[in-house]
């Protein structure tokens, strides 16, 4: 903790030497959407805050702290006293804040007027001895950083929270949040300083060991460090696959011509997002259409029908279709209950797609609602043979009357646990810098530390994993040289944040 500290002085120290009014100014942003709505909250952290306050109420008693109170808030300039609002003030002490400043919360009407005024009325109270400016992307948290309220991958975490799109989004990112990454990293960097140590020991008191005492610390640090290095590249896969949460489970509807790709899509979307016609052939490009399913973001891909054709336009629809099942995570094969002569075309891509062992596949028999119950088990024999699928694998549904469709959402919902892993744990999130720092610097530096211990040189072996030391303090934010980062980080954050 001692060094965590210097290191944040040293950081603070780089910004003020860049903005010498940089962590003595006080700052305010409003942290809601910039339009009407019912309430607008504008923050302010800083010194100045408690000052802000008496000089936007007139009030000579300071607020309380965590004690919200109504306020009527004015603008005292030119010797006028103008009302701006009546509004719900909120006030937080150091350190106990988001920031870890003092800081101020108005919860004022939403309206736009209101907004402006207030946020120009706080603006004239900028003076030389305590400056008051409005706030850059993501300073509220770049100062809790700096005041040791988070570390990066916690405040990291946060900006993925509120960028959260659906459940499972938010489920991802709080594992980060919690501090549970930082936990992670830092036992990791531990480990790597154990296994350092040892080394050090050598290197300063090599004469002390024999050979064979050398040898066996250089094999129990190697096989330490191979099981690290398995730790984090399983983390690694983890975070691959749930990366796909932030990104969007891609799903791909395929079949031959009016099967009902473009009815379920309109289905799932709940809104007529396709054109439907009982004339085959009328997708003739794949389109996109975000979707929340299961509280899971999925990117539902609607494609032209596959089938042998000698239109220039509907093949190059057909093309793009295959393409796109090949790149998806899971394709929902349509084939239609009232025509059971599949498309060579189609049954050929089908099978290449049910054999491919990297890709979840759904199969489903749809218009139902044409077919009598005793003839469901003749379509399901002569279709199981055609794909060479067992029966099982087959479902019913109908986008006439809804048959099928809840058992249908059910057994998605089920694949994209499979394809994200969330079936197994809680899925996890890290950001891309975290990532790349993750494969370019900690596992480069074992790496480093292998190809030195083949060569028995000690001193250099502990220098690689100081790299990797060094890498792990980069992504949480205690290494030298971080305000290089802090760009990166707070660049992505909204104004109010």
């Amino acid at each position: 903790m001692l060094r965590f500290n210097i290191i944040r002085k040293f950081t603070t120290s780089i910004i003020s030497r860049n903005d010498q009014n940089y962590l003595s100014s006080t700052v305010y942003a409003l942290s809601t959407a910039p339009a009407r709505s019912a309430i607008g909250v504008i923050r302010i952290t800083g010194p100045a805050s408690e000052s802000i306050f008496t000089k936007l109420t007139g009030s000579v008693k300071l607020p309380k702290h965590r004690v919200s109170t109504v306020r009527k808030i004015y603008d005292f300039s030119n010797d006028n006293k103008v009302l701006l609002d009546e509004c719900l003030v909120l006030y937080f002490k150091s350190p106990f804040s988001y920031t870890g400043e003092d800081l101020l919360e108005l919860h004022v009407h939403g309206g736009v007027a209101v907004i402006n005024k207030t946020m120009q009325t706080i603006a004239k109270l900028h003076t030389s001895i305590a400056p008051v400016r409005l706030a850059e992307p993501g300073e509220f948290s770049k100062r809790a950083f700096q005041n040791q309220r988070f570390d990066l991958t916690e405040v990291e975490g946060i900006n993925t929270l509120i960028h959260a799109e659906t459940e499972m989004q938010r489920v991802s990112a709080l594992s980060s949040m919690k501090g549970d990454t930082n936990l992670l990293f830092n036992e990791w960097r531990e480990r790597i300083l154990k296994n350092i140590a040892l080394l050090t020991t050598v290197i300063d008191f090599g004469e002390d060991h024999d050979i064979e005492e050398v040898n066996n610390l250089f094999d129990n640090v190697n096989l330490d460090i191979k099981k690290l290095e398995t730790e984090i590249e399983n983390y690694l896969f983890k975070i691959k696959r749930s990366q796909i949460l932030l990104d969007g489970i891609k799903v791909t509807l395929i079949g031959p011509p009016n099967a009902g790709k473009s009815s379920l899509l309109n289905i799932l979307a709940q809104d007529d997002k396709a054109i439907v016609s009982s004339i085959a052939g009328t997708t003739r490009d794949a389109m996109e259409v975000p979707l929340d399913v299961g509280g899971y973001k999925i990117i539902v891909g609607d494609t032209a029908g596959i089938r042998e054709s000698q239109d220039i336009i509907e093949q190059e629809g057909i093309k793009r279709a295959k393409k796109k099942s090949l790149e998806s995570d899971i394709n929902i094969l349509i084939l239609p209950a009232d025509d059971l002569n599949t498309e060579k075309e189609f049954l050929s891509h089908a099978i290449e797609l049910i054999r491919n062992t990297d890709k979840e596949y759904i199969v489903i028999i749809n218009k139902s609602d044409l077919i009598i119950s005793n003839d469901k088990d003749d379509i399901l024999e002569k279709l199981s043979k055609q794909l060479n699928i067992s029966k099982d694998r087959f479902s019913f549904i109908s986008c006439t009357n809804n048959e099928g469709i809840e058992k249908l959402i059910q057994n998605l919902t089920k694949r994209f646990k499979m394809v994200t892993f969330s079936d197994k744990e809680d899925p996890i999130t890290i950001s891309n810098r975290a990532k790349e720092i993750l494969s370019n610097d900690v596992l480069f530096g074992f790496q480093e530390f292998y190809k030195f211990r083949e060569m028995d040189d000690i001193v250099m072996a502990s220098e690689g994993l100081k790299s990797s030391v060094d890498g792990i303090g980069k992504i949480t934010g205690e290494a030298i040289g971080i305000e290089e980062i802090l760009g990166v980080v707070f660049s992505k954050f909204c104004i109010g944040k």
